[in-house]
């Protein structure tokens, strides 16, 4: 397995955050124009966390850890202790989007702070990940 340069890494690392980003707010503006319940700010921020989280997993698992899974359960597990590391900054993430659509009283200001959250919260998770997700001193053993 070869490894990325340290520049290749973040580049790589930076696009793939700026993917997922795309992906969760995409979804959570197509939640709020089909969605017009009283829950609907919590629901679309649950569907875009959903959506960011699946795309962020696939792509870090391939092409930031190239770790390779042995079979389903394998990897329905390290899935499992990717999204347990993710708990954390998914309060980070939330706590900064509900705190800029307050802030501002408006959707661009949530989506400004979620857009920070997200950002904080991709980096500090990269670190959790390296350690415990993909690496030799996994949470859980497969």
């Amino acid at each position: 397995m070869s490894h990325l340069s340290h520049q290749a890494l973040v580049t790589r690392f930076a696009s793939f955050a700026g993917l997922s980003i795309a992906a969760n707010m995409g979804v959570q503006h197509q939640m709020i124009l089909r969605y017009d319940g009283a829950y609907s700010p919590i629901v679309a921020l649950a569907m875009g966390t959903l959506a960011g989280l699946m795309l962020k997993y696939t792509l870090d698992k391939r092409y930031i850890f190239r770790y390779e899974t042995r079979h389903a359960g394998h990897d329905a597990l390290t899935f499992f202790a990717y999204a347990s590391m993710g708990i954390v900054t998914t309060a980070i993430f939330w706590t900064a989007e509900i705190l800029g659509g307050y802030v501002t009283s408006g959707e661009m200001g949530r989506y400004a702070g979620g857009t920070l959250g997200l950002i904080t919260g991709y980096v500090t998770k990269y670190f959790l990940d390296k350690r415990f997700v993909f690496s030799k001193k996994q949470l859980v053993r497969f």
